[in-house]
């Protein structure tokens, strides 16, 4: 059954992997960021999100933020050593403080096209058309686990349920090729996740994200 969910927002960065310092955002959503905001206004072990196409609804454009980080992590065992009365666990911020620059995406809107499969861990009370009534019942009403994000925490998306597509904007009517994306993590080994990658092209501002056995993913 397919849903479509209209978000949009201030700012978005989906990070490049190949840049990993200064982070550099893809032109348009990942399709695992989109199964991302999906999952956070309804998840359920008895299904599965699959994004079918992203509608990219305003033009692309990026900004560049520079903030003021800290570029160590406190150690587990550090913490379980301060809960146990032990040393104190901080981060010296004058020691590991560092700038990074961002570039980002800017008055971002998107339609988000996806279905859901059900799994083996759904119930026998459990069945499509539920699920379809409650996820379209939680988007209309604003509803969410925790807050959608373009992204990053500090990104938050706005939502609702989409009725009807708006236009697509002039400046990205045509073919735009956006290189490889990610397309998702493989969990199928818990002992060695890795990445998959699709070629992704910006068709009159859609994104069509094909299925994992189309062969168009690659691991």
């Amino acid at each position: 059954m397919s849903v479509q969910m209209e978000v949009w927002g201030d700012y978005a960065c989906w990070s490049r992997p190949e840049l990993k310092t200064e982070r550099y955002s893809y032109d348009v959503p990942t399709p695992s960021g989109a199964r991302g905001m999906l999952e956070s206004v309804y998840w359920h072990p008895g299904l599965r999100w699959h994004i079918d196409k992203i509608y990219v609804m305003n033009p692309i454009r990026f900004t560049n933020l520079r903030r003021n980080e800290v570029k160590s992590k406190i150690l587990a065992s550090a913490i379980l050593s301060e809960a146990n009365g032990k040393a104190a666990s901080y981060i010296d911020r004058n020691e590991d403080i560092q700038q990074r620059a961002t570039t980002m995406l800017r008055d971002v809107h998107y339609v988000i096209e996806a279905h859901f499969e059900m799994t083996d861990k759904a119930s026998a009370s459990d069945n499509p058309g539920k699920f379809q009534d409650i996820v379209k019942r939680r988007i209309k009403k604003g509803q969410f686990y925790h807050q959608p994000c373009f992204g990053c925490r500090e990104f938050p998306a706005h939502f609702h349920w989409c009725e009807e597509l708006p236009p697509c904007p002039k400046e990205l009517l045509g073919e735009r090729d956006l290189g490889w994306i990610l397309w998702d993590m493989d969990y199928t080994n818990p002992e060695d996740i890795r990445p998959l990658f699709f070629r992704g092209t910006l068709r009159d501002g859609v994104l069509e994200v094909p299925a994992r056995d189309s062969g168009e993913v690659r691991g």
